[in-house]
């Protein structure tokens, strides 16, 4: 969706200022074991008897009666949790290209298996979402108020009083910190985490930590910049926010930082450039947002972008800001960088 970026916009500008702590106490309120009238239905995870509880990063407590067999959850969440065996029922977010085929926020999710609620920004049909008679709403979050990822401000409250709700933080903290919670959320909705696919996902995510360390640690000389583009703006992202940034940072990667002053109107997460300056910061490898709201490196044609030293040299890889987060997923993100910085040249 290349026109996709002025919503992104609209929602980080709404993360960052302060109307949005109004959003996380209601749904908070709602949240807190109101579960047990909201129905359960016959969901694809087979519901445990006995009580369920899962306390999320609000510090709001879901209570059940057993557990949630009906779960909705943002799209990127229901990627997660399908790595894990768990399959919810309905989802939200971007899920579908215009070709039908899986978004890259679904991951290995079978879309036509689940029922979408809405597939960008602001969409979310409530008709839909109750006749799933939902147990619980699971999403991510990205701000400290408890904002409640890609659920529309004009009809949470609605929302919110067919079933409780559970936020996952991915703000300001690192990658292995959401990546527990939601192994944490998975297991306690019946996930088999001792399966060999589970373990060696682990594994493979831990190894490719230490990939990208030695990397890092060998060429500290490289500076990488993580990008987005849509037809009007550049964006460089800071690390101080974003679970993937700065967890790479934690590894030694040396990146491009904006200052604070220049990120101001992006929320404290990027600094916006006009495609004349695009070439400000000096990077020897570029990181691009992978998902289906922005510009794709393959049809950016300004002028600007193509005389850029790492795009000379073909040094773009794909980032994803919106991680998926099971190891399974992460583990190609910790790679492509450690193997963009073993093969780099030092070009700016």
């Amino acid at each position: 969706m290349p026109h996709a970026r002025a919503p992104q916009l609209t929602r980080r500008g709404l993360l960052a200022v302060g109307g949005a702590v109004g959003l996380g106490a209601a749904l908070a309120a709602c949240g807190d074991g109101k579960g047990k009238d909201s129905g359960s239905g016959t969901g694809t995870t087979a519901a445990r008897p006995g009580p369920w509880s899962f306390k999320d990063d609000r510090g709001t407590t879901v209570k059940l009666d057993k557990v949630p067999a009906n779960v909705v959850a943002f799209t990127g969440v229901g990627a997660a949790l399908h790595d894990y065996g768990v399959q919810v029922k309905g989802v939200f977010g971007p899920t579908t290209t215009k070709d039908s085929k899986a978004d890259v926020q679904a991951g290995d999710m079978d879309v036509s298996k689940v029922t979408v609620l809405g597939n960008a920004w602001g969409q979310f049909s409530i008709e839909k979402y109750a006749s799933l008679a939902p147990d619980v709403l699971i999403t991510t979050m990205f701000d400290g108020a408890g904002t409640l990822w890609y659920v529309p401000e004009e009809s949470k409250k609605k929302i919110a009083q067919l079933a409780p709700s559970i936020g996952i933080s991915v703000y300001d903290r690192r990658l292995t910190q959401p990546l527990q919670r939601m192994w944490d959320l998975a297991e306690s909705l019946g996930a088999d985490m001792k399966a060999a696919k589970v373990t060696d996902a682990r594994k493979r995510f831990e190894a490719a930590a230490g990939r990208l360390r030695a990397a890092a640690k060998a060429r500290p000389d490289l500076k990488v910049m993580a990008g987005s583009a849509s037809d009007q703006l550049f964006y460089v992202s800071g690390t101080n926010l974003s679970v993937d940034l700065e967890y790479f940072k934690a590894l030694g990667v040396n990146f491009v930082e904006p200052p604070e002053s220049a990120k101001k109107q992006g929320g404290g997460w990027y600094e916006s450039l006009s495609w004349e300056n695009v070439d400000k910061y000096r990077a020897d490898i570029i990181m691009m947002d992978d998902r289906s709201s922005a510009l794709q490196p393959a049809d950016i044609t300004k002028p600007t972008w193509k005389k850029l030293p790492a795009v000379k040299a073909g040094q773009v890889i794909a980032r994803s800001p919106e991680p998926i987060l099971s190891y399974d997923k992460c583990v190609p993100l910790l790679t492509s960088l450690a193997e963009a910085l073993e093969k780099a040249k030092k070009v700016a």
